[in-house]
């Protein structure tokens, strides 16, 4: 019965959303925000843009209760954003491309400051205003790691609201989520508005730990945003904003796939507390309007990880790092008669302090060091003195760049020219020491009935070194877009040229020392520490074509794209084979990813609206070899080889009753899949759909919502490994539900 359930919703939402799509919806268009609001810096209208995007506006965002990116990749096509590990984990794949660790594909701007560390991109935000998922390189406006797109994120400024919003969510697992936000504006200083924004949110997770019963997912955070808007004149407008965030979760629920239970024995959470300012200073003087976004960046987090995730003492890390970054760009930009100019001049710096020690229990040296050694018939097997080994590693990374760029719009008639072209130099350094101190003795046991002490040999490892690399890159673009007749849209064509940066990874560097203490023990050494560390710029050809519709007033909107992309040296994390005890980024040869893009929406008069998005992408490697097999024409791992949103949504106004103003239905399918995931294509995870439902009703004094994720109870993967020989995974959400209360009022 579950299952026709299941199959019955989603044939049912399959014809609602087929029906839109020849459509868009209303208020998926980019709103016209006021004046004095500084947006848009570098980007124009979306209307007419030569590239794939979507555009979520604050009423997309409320009735469908996102607030964050990973919920926003459930709409866009190609965009995916897995719900494993913490919040740390901020792994984004964009048309088959993307990353575990180290450099993003794609970038996040919040209020037009981008946020330079990807393991601080997921966070929550209350009273986002739009939200734009830009999907094709961004690298010529926008710099460094957007080879697959960028998310720019807007939030409600003071000189456009003047009031109070709250709101309040409480659901499964004890989730609860809980803002305020007050908006004024005009009181001492004309046209000076501020706004104070705090937001909380809490849950107990999903999962358990069956070796102690604990919760495994619990998360607490907060945040703090206070931002300042001041328009001293009509062509001058200063915004600040900055925001201090605090995070705390325990646990991470990978599991063994033989029982698909949680289960290790030492200790795992993550801490983050995070504090970004970014000013926006925008001047307009003789038809050209200056630009500048400056932002300093904090970044103070704590991770413990039981390494091995079993019930054993094997080995656990604990990462603690302090990061320092202020970035400055500079823009200019101006039109005379059909010709549109930008040019900007971009400089990023950035410290990295890291402490990142792995610690051995007493199963992790027997399985790592002594069964290396002790083989059997062994006449002189050694012991580990000391049950504990502590892998000492110190790391400071400074790293630091330069960019300058410009692009050129010519309007030839209904054709658009577009040429843009941006230099990058980029130094990345890395000063490391890494320690260790121990003993262990020899046995003699050339009689098994009487092992006896031979001798006790030291051991001390004090490695240091300092490596640097430098990167230079020119990115050129080119597209040409054809404007239909009667504002109803356009068709583009572009090609452009993306980069991803290269730069030093870290998480090797337990195993490059434990490598250093078997060679001590006569045992040869695997790995030269420049080699295993460092990686190379990922770079791409990024060629595409497609047409956004806009017809009936915006009532209905329809995009289209296809894409092939060229990519060198794709950035890929692995997990070496045997027993290690790290993660490599390493460059793979050559990929190919092609793939469409289509999505639709339509409002009407009686207040339908429906929602589709189809995304398909086939990514797969040219040429690979990781020196023990060949996967040339394999599918690139963890990519989505198709996303996929149908929405349908209802709303109705009620006039003349004293307590009820109007109510609504949104209810809608996400589905992921194909999967793989590893590179030789032997593990996958079918293509799989959740449901999910919100009903609210429009009080009085307030607005109630309902809603529920996963009411078919699907269970999925959102992630899979292999570490030390153990294969491990992680399940998506399960099903929950709740109730949200807002509340707003503007002041007189």
């Amino acid at each position: 019965m579950g299952n026709n359930l299941r199959i019955y919703s989603y044939i049912i939402l399959f014809v609602l959303s087929a029906a839109a799509s020849h459509a868009a919806e209303r208020t998926d268009t980019v709103m016209s925000l006021n004046e004095v609001t500084v947006t848009a810096i570098k980007g124009g209208s979306l209307a007419n843009t030569d590239q794939s995007f979507t555009g979520l506006n604050a009423s997309v965002l409320s009735r469908l209760g996102i607030d964050n990116v990973k919920q926003a990749s459930e709409l866009a096509p190609n965009f995916y954003i897995p719900q494993y590990g913490s919040r740390m984990t901020s792994t984004v794949y964009v048309r088959g491309l993307g990353a575990r660790i180290d450099q993003p594909v794609m970038g996040l701007n919040i209020d037009n400051v981008p946020i330079i560390n990807k393991d601080n991109f997921d966070f929550d935000l209350a009273d986002i205003e739009r939200m734009e998922v830009l999907r094709g390189p961004q690298n010529i406006l926008y710099g460094r790691n957007t080879m697959a797109g960028l998310v720019n994120i807007y939030t409600l400024s003071p000189l456009s609201y003047r009031g109070v919003r709250l709101a309040a969510t409480y659901g499964t697992q004890n989730t609860w989520k809980a803002s305020a936000g007050i908006y004024w504006s005009g009181f001492r200083i004309k046209d000076l508005g501020m706004s104070l924004n705090i937001y909380a949110t809490g849950t107990d997770g999903f999962y358990r730990n069956t070796y102690n019963n604990s919760r495994v997912g619990r998360e607490n955070q907060w945040s703090l945003r206070w931002k300042t808007a001041w328009r001293p004149a009509q062509n001058v407008i200063f915004e600040n904003a900055a925001t201090l965030s605090n995070t705390r979760q325990h646990g991470y629920a990978y599991a063994p796939v033989s029982t698909r239970q949680v289960n290790y024995n030492d200790t795992c959470y993550y801490r983050r507390l995070s504090f970004t300012d970014g000013l926006t200073v925008k001047h307009s003087w003789a038809g050209i309007d200056f630009s500048s976004i400056i932002s300093f960046q904090y970044l103070n987090d704590d991770m413990t990880l039981d390494q091995d995730f079993l019930p054993v003492d094997y080995f656990t890390l604990r990462q603690r790092r302090h990061e320092w970054a202020l970035t400055a760009d500079f823009v200019a930009r101006g039109k005379r008669g059909c010709w549109s100019w930008l040019a900007g001049l971009f400089g990023m710096g950035r410290r990295t302090e890291m402490n990142a020690p792995v610690t051995f229990g007493d199963y992790g040296i027997t399985r790592l060091i002594e069964d290396h050694v002790n083989q059997p018939g062994t006449k002189y097997p050694i012991r580990w003195d000391d049950r504990s080994l502590l892998l000492g590693s110190r790391f400071t990374l400074p790293q630091g760049g330069f960019s300058i760029y410009h692009e050129s719009e010519v309007a030839l008639g209904n054709w658009d020219l577009t040429l843009g072209l941006r230099f990058d130099w980029e130094r990345a350094r890395i000063r490391y020491r890494s320690t260790t101190g121990a003993t262990y003795t020899i046995y003699d046991a050339t009689d098994p009935a009487d092992m006896k002490p031979y001798f006790t040999q030291n051991i001390e490892i004090d490695e240091r070194g300092d490596l640097h690399k430098s990167f230079s890159q020119l990115l050129p673009k080119l597209s040409v877009s054809y404007r239909l007749p009667a504002s109803t849209g356009n068709i583009y064509a572009s090609v452009t040229r993306g980069y991803k940066a290269g730069g030093y990874n870290t998480q090797m560097f337990s195993d490059v020392l434990q490598q250093k203490l078997m060679e001590q023990m006569g045992l040869s050494m695997l790995y030269n520490v420049d080699d295993i560390i460092s990686y190379d710029p990922e770079k791409d050809w990024n060629f595409e074509a497609g047409a956004h519709l806009n017809l009936l007033d915006g009532r209905i909107r329809a995009d289209a794209s296809v894409f092939w992309i060229e990519c060198t040296d794709q950035q890929l994390t692995v997990f070496p084979a045997g027993t290690t005890t790290g993660r490599i980024m390493t460059n793979a040869g050559k990929t190919r990813s092609r793939g469409v893009e289509l999505s639709a929406s339509w409002m009407a008069d009686c207040g339908l609206s429906l929602r589709a998005s189809w995304g398909m992408t086939d990514a797969r490697f040219r040429s690979y070899n990781n020196g023990r097999e060949d996967f040339k024409g394999n599918h690139v791992p963890y990519a989505p080889a198709n996303t996929l949103f149908f929405g349908a949504g209802w709303s109705r106004p009620v006039d003349g009753c004293s307590w009820l103003k109007g109510y609504g239905l949104e209810i809608n399918t996400r589905g992921i899949g194909k999967i793989w995931w590893n590179e030789a294509n032997t593990v996958t995870q079918p293509l799989y759909f959740t449901l999910s439902a919100r009903a609210r009703a429009h009080l009085k004094p307030c607005t109630v919502e309902f809603w529920a994720d996963n009411i078919t109870g699907t269970q999925y993967d959102t992630f899979y490994f292999v570490s030390i020989g153990n294969a491990f995974l992680q399940r998506g959400p399960k099903f929950s539900c709740g109730i949200t209360l807002k509340r707003s009022f503007t002041f007189d």
